[in-house]
């Protein structure tokens, strides 16, 4: 069938939400890129993939983009023509936030985009061995080939410097931030270029966490994969163990039962509220409103608890199973949730009077880290801090799947794009996720929590295309003949947001850095797989 949106023949894949799947040529990989940047499209991920699709020897290299259209989500793919560097058109002329993630395919397998600006290499720090002692020994070791055999560990060495963009001129100084910070969070070099406080480029050097998820994943049964996946980003692990769950799912044609999937949004809107609280409380701390945090620390805690006590872990990991969920609360413990929402809602709607009304913090949210919706609508910006810079884009509400599709879920943005404004999506989100979960609670559909799955005993591809608090989490699942994992690619919108970063620093001042970094709350472990 053709795709809407794009002339293109493609086949629908038997998921929740509407996406479509199929391999193209170089002219049309070009021609959909245009398309879709034209028609007002996003780039949701780029990846790659060697498949055996000949049953030769040698690697079949494909590149795969999946764009996300008024109509659903295209995923296309491009075979690569044979050689030591297979090569593919740039799309990131098209999409800046392609960038990377090209950059990250040539370094895990050897691919590169022509006509690309910025070849430098993004995961490998110039540290990873080289291929084993049996192939040329100048030759990069490409974890995610076929045919990567085992690194050579004696060929590893100290990581290499980086060439970051130089700003010179008069007064210009750089200051450089990690990787390694004083805080508990995970390494990122930021590298400042400035002029007294006042900010005038920042550059971001990230891909310390990578630790061969990708890989892990063709390692594992897919119907045990779900761990793995819930285990990409702590503070997303509804979203992922959903999205890899439906990827799965499509791939079986498996219907999920109503109470299951009416189960799995209550743990996601857990899951948002959850990192809404503490990242509320968080952005006080860091404007020096030590009171925000702890009264939203103690909210979240009590949300956790609540999430141990009910749901068996605190974050709610492996909750969520191919075919369904693994707990199935019964109308004590709904009631119980209903009580907290309720209790919650109380304090948040006096805590958001506080926070609009303290002249301080305002003074500092208002006006600062900037991204106008014109540059967020240029660069990509997605999740949260899109839908704060005029970027409206919910799947929640543009593709609402079940239970979504019943229950009206009303879409929070701003035009600002500065501190403030993502405050407010987050206090917005918030209200709506406890009105939601407490809908669920009242109306939950009666039935099993779980099917058993039947895997396909051919080449199958599967999709999953959650919203997750952060943004849309994306996953791209591929079984070969024998029902193993032949490919996993997991995608985070951090992917994404990272570059806004950089532009929503410029013309402010050092010191407000940690405030407009965390308004955003991007993570490291979720975008270095």
């Amino acid at each position: 069938m053709h795709s809407p949106g794009l002339d293109l023949a493609l086949t629908p894949l038997p998921a929740p939400l509407p996406i479509w799947h199929g391999t193209i040529d170089a002219a049309q990989w070009s021609a959909a890129a245009a398309a879709v940047a034209e028609g007002g499209g996003r780039l949701v991920s780029l990846w790659g993939s060697d498949r055996d699709e000949t049953g030769n020897a040698r690697s079949d290299l494909f590149v795969c983009a999946a764009y996300a259209l008024a109509e659903g989500l295209v995923w296309l793919d491009l075979v690569l023509p044979a050689g030591d560097t297979p090569r593919y058109p740039d799309v990131s002329r098209h999409f800046p936030a392609a960038s990377r993630m090209q950059r990250a395919c040539a370094d895990l397998l050897g691919i590169e985009a022509e006509g690309a600006d910025d070849h430098r290499p993004w995961l490998d720090h110039s540290a990873w061995p080289r291929r084993a002692l049996d192939t040329p020994s100048d030759a990069r070791w490409r974890p995610l080939r076929r045919d990567a055999g085992e690194p050579d560990l004696a060929t590893a060495t100290d990581p290499g410097d980086y060439d970051f963009v130089r700003v010179e001129g008069d007064g210009v100084h750089e200051i450089a931030v990690g990787p390694v910070h004083a805080g508990t969070i995970e390494p990122g070099h930021f590298r400042f270029s400035a002029v007294g406080e006042k900010v005038l480029r920042l550059e971001q050097r990230l891909g310390y966490t990578h630790k061969g998820i990708e890989r892990r994943f063709t390692e594992l049964a897919p119907l045990d994969a779900y761990r793995l996946a819930a285990r990409i980003s702590g503070d997303s692990t509804v979203a992922f163990g959903w999205a890899y769950c439906m990827a799965l799912e499509s791939t079986a044609g498996c219907t999920l039962p109503a109470r299951a999937a009416a189960l799995r949004a209550l743990l996601l809107e857990r899951e948002r509220v959850a990192n809404h609280l503490g990242d509320i409380g968080a952005l006080g701390n860091d404007a020096a409103f030590g009171f925000g945090l702890a009264q939203f620390s103690r909210l979240r805690e009590d949300w956790l608890r609540a999430s141990h006590t009910h749901f068996g872990h605190r974050l709610t990991t492996d909750v969520v199973l191919p075919g369904g969920v693994g707990v199935d609360p019964d109308a004590a413990a709904l009631d119980a949730l209903h009580a907290q929402c309720d209790a919650i809602e109380a304090e948040l709607d006096t805590l958001r009077r506080i926070y609009d009304d303290h002249a301080g913090l305002q003074d500092r949210f208002i006006g600062t880290g900037t991204v106008t919706p014109e540059l967020a609508r240029q660069i990509g910006l997605a999740g949260l801090a899109g839908r704060a810079s005029g970027q409206a884009a919910d799947l929640r509400c543009d593709h609402p799947w079940s239970p979504y599709d019943t229950l009206g879920v009303q879409r929070a943005t701003q035009q600002a794009g500065d501190v403030a404004s993502r405050v407010a999506v987050r206090f917005e989100e918030t209200f709506e996720s406890l009105r939601l979960i407490r809908r669920l609670c009242k109306a939950l559909p009666d039935g099993p929590v779980r099917v058993d799955l039947t895997l396909p005993g051919r080449v199958a591809f599967g999709a999953g295309w959650v919203e997750g608090w952060r943004g849309e989490v994306f996953v791209a699942l591929e079984l070969d003949d024998a029902a193993r994992i032949r490919r996993c690619h997991c995608h985070d919108p951090s992917w994404q947001n990272w570059p806004a970063v950089m532009h929503a620093a410029v013309g402010n001042i050092v010191a407000d850095f940690p405030l407009i970094n965390k308004s955003f709350n991007l993570a490291y472990s979720g975008h270095d797989l």
